[in-house]
């Protein structure tokens, strides 16, 4: 079996997660391994991706192997895997724009973000990096609220002819003028924004259909996020938090019989902890009415590891996209995006979304 080539931007927690579990289950049996939604995904399992190119802007990572830049400051991620092996791809630096936010360039260096004094990349040399590298799939894992870098990755990968996948909430594959680039050049995209495996987005989901097939009216609901990772630390700045906010949303309200108002609904990033390191907490509480409009209400607290938890998920979208490749099928790819996603072009409530991606890789047609 051949490899799944990646290109990464941005070599944050995220993308640590997802190089320590490509080592830890490449070691793996299909019987030992846990964690998974799919062992073997098109004939591909996760030990059969590698990473070809990277990119980030941390002087702790430039120059460094991808096994080493993964661990290297402001990374605070759990390390379940600690013998990464070389890969010889060294991270190459990225291009800055608005990848960075300004209160993040005096704050502490162990949770900030220090940019490297080596000159920024421009198109043609990524482009050219893609296409030399080999890579298919090029993964945007760059911080909440770089649009311009993020539609600077996506262009780049249209140019250098590799799908792309977004795992950010900059809209790109849920954003009609993007999705059409990469159907004219015959190239897949699945976005926007990864929903962790189990995390506060699919759970806060499954309870309001919940709700809704109990025949309980749900009439208020807030979701708050804590973390001490640099994702937090990032989105302390409120203009960055706009299509955040509109994605984490739009993923509960789309499975409501009738959206709440929006003075009804609360949704988002809310502090920023720096010793709770890659740890996220969701306090959950959703406010309804019953039988004889009797009130009633959950409350809940969820804490998980923040970037392991969308690994897995991650993982699944780049074998997706590589039977897309396989197959010649551009364009958006409803079913994933739908199923790893919480902003994709098309919502659908999560049963439906996951028998879309059962028959995506069964080669089904369903859109």
């Amino acid at each position: 079996m051949t490899k799944i080539k990646i290109a990464i931007a941005g070599m944050g927690n995220c993308a640590s997660a997802l190089i320590q579990g490509i080592a830890y289950y490449g070691k793996k049996k299909q019987g030992d391994a846990i964690g998974l939604m799919h062992w073997k995904l098109g004939g591909y399992a996760p030990g059969d991706i590698q990473v070809v190119a990277a990119y980030d802007i941390d002087r702790r990572k430039v120059g460094r192997d991808v096994s080493e830049a993964i661990f290297a400051k402001p990374n605070c991620t759990q390390v379940f895997c600690k013998n990464v092996p070389k890969t010889g791809v060294k991270v190459k630096m990225g291009r800055i724009l608005d990848g960075v936010a300004g209160h993040m360039k005096n704050y502490d260096a162990e949770c900030s973000f220090l940019p490297a004094a080596a000159r920024e990349a421009d198109a043609r040399t990524v482009v050219k990096v893609l296409k030399e590298s080999g890579a298919e799939v090029l993964l945007n894992y760059l911080p909440v609220g770089s649009e311009k870098a993020v539609k600077f990755y996506a262009q780049c990968a249209l140019d250098a002819g590799v799908a792309f996948i977004n795992m950010m909430p900059v809209f790109i594959a849920s954003a009609p003028e993007w999705a059409a680039k990469f159907a004219e050049r015959g190239l897949p995209v699945i976005g926007d924004d990864i929903k962790s495996q189990l995390g506060a987005t699919i759970t806060h989901r499954t309870l309001a259909k919940l709700f809704a097939d109990r025949g309980i009216q749900l009439d208020r609901t807030y979701q708050l996020n804590t973390g001490g990772n640099t994702d937090f630390l990032n989105m302390l700045d409120q203009n960055r938090l706009k299509d955040k906010r509109i994605s984490k949303t739009s993923a509960v309200q789309s499975v409501l019989v009738k959206p709440l108002a929006s003075r009804n609904i609360h949704i988002g990033p809310s502090d920023y902890i720096p010793w709770l390191q890659d740890n996220k907490v969701c306090f959950l509480r959703m406010e309804g009415r019953g039988f004889g409009d009797v009130p009633m209400h959950i409350e809940m607290r969820l804490s998980v590891e923040d970037s392991p938890n969308s690994a897995g998920v991650g993982i699944d979208a780049i074998r997706c996209i590589k039977l897309a490749l396989e197959r010649k099928q551009g364009g958006v790819l409803s079913g994933p995006s739908a199923y790893f996603m919480k902003h994709p072009s098309r919502q659908f409530p999560d049963n439906v979304a996951r028998e879309m991606v059962e028959d995506f890789i069964a080669g089904k047609h369903r859109e």
